[in-house]
């Protein structure tokens, strides 16, 4: 994929997010570590989270990726390009539709998150997994939201933008996995 000559906002004049503050950065990854140290949940469910979460966020860096984790814990790009109708996905476990449900409405409209789907939560996950996700699709939705605003415009397998708005998705690439 050729890189874009129509990036709106050239790399250059876009801010270097790192550089200016990086101890704001290494707390950012020590609470990243303390939440994987004491990860319950499943490291193929939470991936699917990150990425779903990642498609509403439009973060091309973390829908570019995946964690070789969670690719030793069973994760196919067959499942990720399941994300693209999660509920109808025949390779998901029930527990990760409940999970990627709540994680689309965290993401998307958080407000809309009830009683209903907090119960339906409940049947599949106890309440300290619960905490866990709701951790997570936290950071996912608030870092990847940041990751959107200051993408840099380097080539990724995602893509550049579309012109129009429509969006990017994390199904259908050659991704990067990390180790």
């Amino acid at each position: 994929m050729e890189p874009s000559t129509a990036d709106p906002v050239a790399p250059s004049a876009q801010p270097a997010v790192s550089s200016p503050r990086p101890e704001l950065f290494e707390a950012m990854s020590e609470f990243e570590g303390k939440l994987k140290a004491n990860r319950r949940l499943p490291e193929r469910l939470i991936e699917l989270v990150r990425l779903r979460i990642a498609f509403h966020n439009q973060c091309r860096p973390c829908m570019s990726i995946r964690y070789g984790e969670a690719v030793d814990d069973g994760l196919t790009e067959d499942l990720v390009c399941s994300l693209e109708r999660p509920a109808e996905a025949p390779g998901m476990t029930a527990d990760e539709r409940a999970a990627v449900a709540f994680a689309d409405r965290f993401a998307s409209n958080h407000l809309s998150i009830d009683a209903a789907l907090l119960q339906e939560l409940s049947r599949h996950f106890d309440p300290g997994q619960i905490t866990e996700l709701g951790m997570h699709a936290a950071f996912f939705t608030g870092f990847g939201r940041m990751g959107a605003v200051f993408d840099t415009g380097e080539t990724l397998p995602v893509g550049d933008r579309h012109p129009d708005g429509s969006y990017l998705t994390p199904w259908g690439i050659e991704p990067i996995v990390v180790r």
